[in-house]
């Protein structure tokens, strides 16, 4: 099982590599995020110890359980899941990112929380790309608002903006919501100040990585293609 893992792992790398080189782009200028949700903590571990070091957890409770398991501190943790705001004292004294804030209310609370025991955390404001109900994000014309708000926090950093993309096979479906998202990024760069500085673009999971690569991608959050399929 975990020299699949590896082996599945640096196939992914490998195809982060091909797509950057497609377009022009760095490798190293892609930050991979493995969502290991559902899988064994022995898979996190044998991944540190290959050199990887951020996952993420779209489940509260989950990344909690994590957190607590995992004690190698090397591990970088990433919230990706949808965001209640009572969760976020849960998670708020290990987490290094939380990529779905989507309200002022989250950024408020995390704000408070943070302040509590004098932590700096990185977010990503997730913006509603696809037009999907179920999918969780800001309305786009919600953006300024919310990046003028945390421009004077203090223990919270907006490092950039998160989309997910419309679950299909169809990449012509997806490549205009990364898009979207870039340029919604490009739109509001001048709002980078204080604490915000819209460097990241997290967009792009197992089915669709290459396409966000093109569109200007610095993050993908990959599970299946690293830890195999979930039951």
């Amino acid at each position: 099982m975990n020299t699949d893992i590896i082996s599945r792992y640096e196939q992914v790398q490998k195809k982060i590599k091909n797509a950057c080189n497609d377009c022009g782009r760095a490798p190293d200028e892609i930050m991979l995020v493995a969502v290991s949700k559902t899988k064994p903590d022995e898979d996190v571990l044998k991944l540190i110890e290959n050199g990887h070091y951020h996952f993420g957890e779209n489940r509260a409770k989950a990344l909690q359980d994590r957190m607590e398991s995992v004690k190698n501190p090397a591990a970088i943790w990433h919230f990706i899941g949808n965001l209640q705001t009572n969760k976020i004292k849960y998670m708020v004294e290990r987490v290094n990112w939380i990529q779905s804030i989507h309200k002022k209310k989250a950024l408020k609370e995390l704000e408070k929380r943070a302040s509590e025991i004098n932590r700096v955390i990185n977010v990503l404001i997730q913006v509603n790309i696809s037009e999907e109900d179920q999918k969780s994000g800001c309305d786009p014309k919600q953006l300024e608002g919310m990046l003028k708000y945390a421009q004077n926090l203090k223990y919270t950093k907006v490092r950039g903006l998160m989309g997910m993309a419309t679950f299909t096979d169809d990449l012509d479906v997806v490549r205009p919501e990364f898009k979207l998202l870039r340029k919604l990024r490009d739109d509001h760069q001048h709002l980078s100040k204080g604490s915000v500085d819209l460097k990241h673009l997290s967009m792009g999971m197992t089915n669709d990585l290459e396409v966000a690569i093109q569109e200007g991608s610095t993050m993908v959050r990959v599970g299946t293609a690293i830890f195999g399929e979930r039951n």
